[in-house]
This record gives structure tokens, C-alpha cells and sequence, in this order.
């Protein structure tokens, strides 16, 4: 029988240890050498327990989180009996429980009375673990040894005692070896004052008491994840989630996922996804349960304290050598864009089962971005600066998306890196950081607007790398919501604009000159629910405060402004012509002469030029009650003007009645218009 904990104990108990996590933020924080340490908050604390749960964690990223059970349970099969207090595990290998391979997690074995019981662990990024650009990411590597080391799990200490010829080894491998060693210190001691606080709460409560308090949080936390599933109508639901490309060839990457709920169960099946890419956008299968579990977590019960007990419920499948569940040797730098890509999947599901619950899309990608060179102010030492610029968030049933910021997966990422410390650290000086004009995700609520920063090199050349998704795909919108501006990475030379990149956002080693200004433009969030709905002394506002332009107002809300002022007779009767001017086609089923990553739509020539497309466009079939159907189009003489063929599993996925007219928009982005 399983001891109780009287309530208010168990409360305390609670908040302790969620108190301990973040003072182990704050300790690393302030401690660390690294700016994207100390700055941008990229790292992650929890305390783990030997049963290889989650126990408590604080305003973490999730994704840094959640796989570290993975670690653990590695940990625990191979030397639960060969422990001494301060032993250290170093792991990032993402094919078993990593992410990328700059991720890597830290794993402390604080014991007790020469038990196991609860110890904290740390995934930290280290800014650079070696491969072949500077920062170790990119967008175009083939391979896992482009990246960087790979640790599959490995002990650095000896009976307690760091091994230091292993970590030299390590670190001689890695760029800028002493901010490595500096982060491994601050690591380190974070753990140490974590161990002595969880040594001083068992002291204070005792072991049992504290084993029972633990298996009571972790059953409640299961309890209340059912009865947050139970309110989601049994059934099966259907979405599929497009990457941009793997950077070295132009095909889109697909993640599709099915849920099945049935009672306080449910089943995330990512099976029908892309196989692996030659490049870097693969994630392991620890990443997709992450994703899974993110997505349900944020839209059926977003308030609750996070620990293993609400991921009992969930039951997550993969296939492997599929891009959500990765196989030597293929890269996985961009984890976080597959792991995106599948909450994005996932809520694109739920949007048909709780339509109140869920957001346009979000930015979908960390947008890493790198520079690399030799600081002529430091005497040429090596630099590398490392930025993720915020997009905007998706718009919700109550309202817009927030602007430039972090979305509900970060955690407590910052935004965006100050001005001041990046001009105090690096060769660099910023020229522009603005909210990015039109770049809003149209709908009766908009997506927030991404933003931009310009970056002038004052150094006489470096690397220029850049790991990123839906610069080509746009994130979409939910309920007959627009798309979001896609991401987009540039650089200006001599007053002129270019693509350092064949394929955008996947950017490897591009050399910069001095006086070369690096353009980041980050996405806007989804929209949600039709546009021409949205009130029109919103979409007002929106154009007076410079969010919009007043030719946007007019050509995506039907809102007509005149001499400064809102026309709201001519607004009305625009909105009726615009809604009458929609494309809605009947629905044909067609077999596919061949689908790969593309589902594919024929349409009549004819048709092709009302949407003013082309073969090889990307399509939406709108879905007011859920989230749009993409598809690429295909013009053939065959297919009568007023209907569009989709294949069987289009149709399946879209769930419409054959004899109702879809409305059909072509994904049209005219990146002149978003500053």
C-alpha cells in the first residue's frame, strides 16, 4: 500500500523542487561563459529520479526536456550499481535520446546514503562542438560527423574523479575550446548546489515521505492529463505538416500524424512521414514523442505543472528511417524543425476537434543563425555570434498572435539577444531591428508580425551559416485563416539583396566581407478564422500603427480606408464581391499516378488561371471547421473547370463532402511587401 502524503506537505514538497530547478537557472545563468548561455537562456533543468522520471521542471524548453528520460534510462541499465556521488554522463547522440549535437546533456548522480534517488540533470547548447562551419549547424550537411562530436553516453569521471584527458580531447575538438570548458565549470556547479538542496530536503522530510510525495505527484499529474483527454470526442484525427526541403535537394518534407482518442487514451501515430533526408532536417524518435507531447500538453491543459505522469497517457509511434525517427548516420541539426513540424502536425489535427484550443501556426523552425570569424578588436581571437530571431505567434479564437516573441514551445528563451551585448561581444554592428510590416498571418484574429534585424560585418570576412524552415512554405492558418510570412535569410552587398543559398533558410559556410550587412527576417504566426470577418476598426488600427499597409487592408480584409478615415459602406459591399470572387471547386477522387512528399491536385487550365498559378504551385484547400489541406498543383485538359481531383488519402485528410464546393487559394508570397 502506497504511503500518503497529507496535502499541504505535499505541496511544499511540490514547489520545492520546482524551486530548486529554477535556482539552478539562475545559478547557470550568471555563471556560464558562453552568450548563448548567459543571454539567450538555452539550457534546460530538471531533476530526474531513479525510476527514470521526469520529477520537476521549471520554465524550460520542453524539447530539452523530455528526451532526457532516454539518457537516463541508459544511465540507470548500465551502471545503477558501478555509482559514485559526483559522477558525470555526458550525452547528445540523437539517434537514443538526444536532440542535436550541440545539446548535450548533463547528467549528475547525486546519492544518498549510497542510493539513487534524485538528481538533477542539465541539456545545455554548446555554442560549438566542431564540424564543419563555425556553431557546428548548418544547412547543408549530408552526414552526423559534419556536425560535430558525438558523445552516445559517456562517463567523464573515474570513481568520482573527472577523467581529464577525455575532456581535453573532447574539447580540443570543439571551436573557442574555452568557453566549453567555462560552460562545462558553471555545469558542474549548478549541479553541486542542487545536490545539496535535494540532500537538505531529504534530510528535512525524509526519504520515505519524499518517495511517496514524489509517486503522488507524478499520479496526479496522470489523473489530471485523462480528464483533460476525456473532453476530446472520440475518433480519428488527420493532418500533414510540410518542411521546406533538406537544403540540398528542392522536395518538400512531410510529417503527417493520426490521432486516435479513445476514452483518456490517446495514440500519436507518425508513421506516414517523409523518409530521412540527405540533410540536415532529421530528428530521433525521443524528439517526435517531444513534439507530440508539447502540442497536447500546451492545447488540453496548458496550466498544470509538468512531469512524467501527464505523458502516461500519450503513446507515441514512429517508423524508423523516417525523418521523426532518425538512423545513423543521418545529420539531425535541425531536430527542432522537425520537432516543430510535429507540433505543428499535431495541432493542425486537433483543429477539428477543439477549434477553440488551438493557433494559427508558429514560426516552425529555431531559425539558428551564425557568424563566424576573427574579432580584430580582441586580437583576433575567434568569435561566434549565434542568434535565433522570434517570430510571430499564431492567432487564437480570442485573439491576435503576439509580435517577435516566443512561441508556446520555447520555454523561457529570450526573445531576441539585446543590441548593446552583441556589439560589446562581437565584430557586428546592428543596424536595424523593426517589426516586420505584413507579415501577419491574415484572419478575423492576425498572426503576430515577425520582425527584422540587419547585421553590418566589421570584420574583414567570416562565415556566414544558417539552419531554417518555412522560408519556402509559409505557417499556415487554421479555420480559413492566412498564411504567416515565411522566414527569410539574405545578405547585402554593394546595395544589392541576394540568396547566399540555393535553396533558402539552408545556408552552409557563406563568405562575408567586411561592410556585408546580414538581413534576418523572422515569420508572422497564422492567422485564424476568415479575414473578412475581422472588425474592420481593427484592421484599422492595425494599418495606423504601421502593422499593415492600407493596399493589405484592402486586397486580404476588404477593408477600405480613405483620406485617413474607415469607409465601412464601401468595406461591406467589398467583402460581399470578395466572397463571391472565391474559387470553390467540387471535389473529384482520383488514384495518384505517383504521390511522394507532395500531395498533388489536378486542375483545368482554366481554373489554374483564376488562381493565377502554375504547375508546381502550392494550393489550399480551405477548411473553416479545421486546418487547410496543402497540396501542389497540376493543370490537365481533362479535369472539368469547376471541380479539382485529389487523391483518395487528399480527400480523407481534408474529411469534406464530395458534393460541397472547397474553397481554393493559391500560397502566393509577395516578400516585397514584408519589410
Amino acid at each position: 500500500m502506497k504511503q500518503a502524503v497529507d496535502a499541504i506537505t505535499l505541496e511544499v514538497i511540490r514547489e520545492g523542487l520546482i524551486s530548486i530547478v529554477r535556482e539552478m537557472r539562475v545559478n547557470l545563468g550568471r555563471t556560464a561563459y558562453s552568450s548563448v548561455l548567459y543571454e539567450s537562456h538555452d539550457y534546460s533543468c530538471c531533476i530526474m529520479n531513479n525510476r527514470c522520471e521526469l520529477v520537476a521542471q521549471g520554465e524550460d524548453l520542453p524539447s530539452h526536456i523530455f528526451p532526457i528520460a532516454w539518457s537516463v534510462r541508459k544511465m540507470v541499465r548500465g551502471f545503477s550499481k558501478d555509482l559514485y556521488e559526483g559522477d558525470i554522463f555526458l550525452h547528445n547522440n540523437p539517434y537514443d535520446g538526444g536532440t542535436h549535437l550541440n545539446d548535450v546533456a548533463f547528467i549528475y548522480t547525486a546519492l544518498f546514503d549510497g542510493e539513487l534517488f534524485l538528481f538533477p540533470v542539465i541539456r545545455a547548447h554548446w555554442g560549438d562542438v566542431g564540424g564543419m562551419t563555425p556553431g557546428s549547424l548548418s544547412g547543408r550537411t549530408r552526414e552526423i560527423f559534419q556536425e560535430g562530436v558525438r558523445m552516445p553516453f559517456m562517463r567523464v569521471t573515474d570513481k568520482g574523479k573527472l577523467r581529464q584527458t577525455l575532456l581535453r580531447l573532447m574539447f580540443a575538438n570543439m571551436r573557442i575550446p574555452e568557453e566549453r570548458e567555462g560552460d562545462f565549470e558553471a555545469i558542474t556547479g549548478t549541479c553541486i548546489m542542487a545536490a545539496k538542496r535535494l540532500r537538505a530536503m531529504i534530510t528535512r522530510f525524509g526519504i520515505h515521505t519524499l518517495r511517496a510525495a514524489v509517486a503522488m505527484m507524478l499520479d496526479r499529474a496522470e489523473q489530471r492529463m485523462r480528464a483533460a483527454i476525456k473532453e476530446v470526442e472520440n475518433g480519428e484525427y488527420r493532418f500533414e505538416s510540410y518542411m521546406d526541403h533538406c537544403g540540398n535537394n528542392p522536395e518538400p518534407i512531410r510529417v503527417g500524424v493520426t490521432l486516435s482518442v479513445q476514452g483518456s487514451e490517446i495514440h500519436a501515430d507518425c508513421s506516414d512521414s517523409s523518409r530521412q533526408v540527405d540533410g540536415p532536417t532529421n530528428a530521433g524518435p525521443a524528439v517526435t514523442e517531444s513534439g507530440v507531447f508539447i502540442a497536447l500538453k500546451s492545447a488540453l491543459d496548458p496550466s498544470a505543472p509538468i512531469n512524467q505522469g501527464a505523458l502516461r497517457p500519450i503513446r507515441v509511434t514512429t517508423r524508423p528511417g523516417t525523418v521523426v525517427h532518425a538512423q545513423y548516420p543521418a545529420p539531425c541539426g535541425g531536430f527542432a524543425e522537425v520537432r516543430r513540424c510535429v507540433e505543428g502536425a499535431v495541432m493542425g489535427a486537433l483543429a477539428r476537434a477543439l477549434p477553440d484550443r488551438v493557433c494559427g501556426e508558429v514560426k516552425g523552425t529555431v531559425n539558428h543563425v551564425y557568424i563566424g570569424g576573427n574579432n580584430p578588436r580582441r586580437n583576433d581571437l575567434p568569435y561566434l555570434y549565434y542568434e535565433y530571431p522570434s517570430g510571430g505567434t499564431g492567432a487564437h479564437s480570442t485573439g491576435d498572435g503576439n509580435d517577435a516573441t516566443k512561441e508556446y514551445s520555447s520555454g523561457d528563451f529570450s526573445s531576441i539577444q539585446p543590441v548593446e551585448a552583441l556589439e560589446n561581444e562581437f565584430p557586428l554592428f546592428i543596424e536595424r531591428t523593426a517589426l516586420r510590416q505584413n507579415s501577419e498571418g491574415s484572419g478575423r484574429y492576425r498572426g503576430g508580425l515577425g520582425l527584422r534585424r540587419d547585421v553590418r560585418i566589421d570584420s574583414p570576412k567570416a562565415l556566414f551559416s544558417v539552419l531554417s524552415d518555412h522560408n519556402v512554405i509559409p505557417p499556415y492558418g487554421v479555420l480559413g485563416g492566412y498564411w504567416g510570412a515565411p522566414n527569410s535569410f539574405t545578405v547585402i552587398r554593394g546595395g544589392e539583396e541576394m540568396q547566399p543559398a540555393e535553396f533558402p533558410g539552408k545556408i552552409s559556410g557563406f563568405e562575408l566581407e567586411n561592410g556585408d550587412v546580414v538581413v534576418e527576417r523572422s515569420s508572422g504566426g497564422g492567422g485564424y478564422g476568415d479575414p473578412l470577418l475581422r472588425e474592420p476598426a481593427s484592421v484599422f488600427n492595425d494599418v495606423i500603427f504601421g502593422y499593415i499597409t492600407a493596399q493589405r487592408a484592402v486586397e486580404r480584409y476588404g477593408v477600405v480606408i480613405r483620406q485617413g478615415r474607415l469607409d465601412l459602406t464601401a468595406t461591406a459591399q467589398l467583402r460581399k464581391k470578395m466572397d463571391r470572387e472565391r474559387v470553390r471547386l467540387k471535389i473529384e477522387t482520383v488514384e495518384p499516378v505517383s504521390e511522394t512528399s507532395r500531395r498533388r491536385a489536378f486542375i483545368h487550365p482554366q481554373t489554374a488561371g483564376r488562381l493565377e498559378a502554375k504547375a508546381g504551385d502550392l494550393l489550399e484547400c480551405i477548411d473553416f471547421s479545421g486546418s487547410p489541406l496543402r497540396i501542389w498543383a497540376e493543370t490537365s485538359e481533362s479535369c472539368r473547370p469547376e471541380y479539382i481531383r485529389l487523391s483518395p488519402r487528399a480527400v480523407f485528410l481534408l474529411k469534406f463532402d464530395s458534393e460541397e464546393a472547397v474553397w481554393v487559394r493559391k500560397v502566393s508570397i509577395d516578400r516585397m511587401r514584408c519589410v
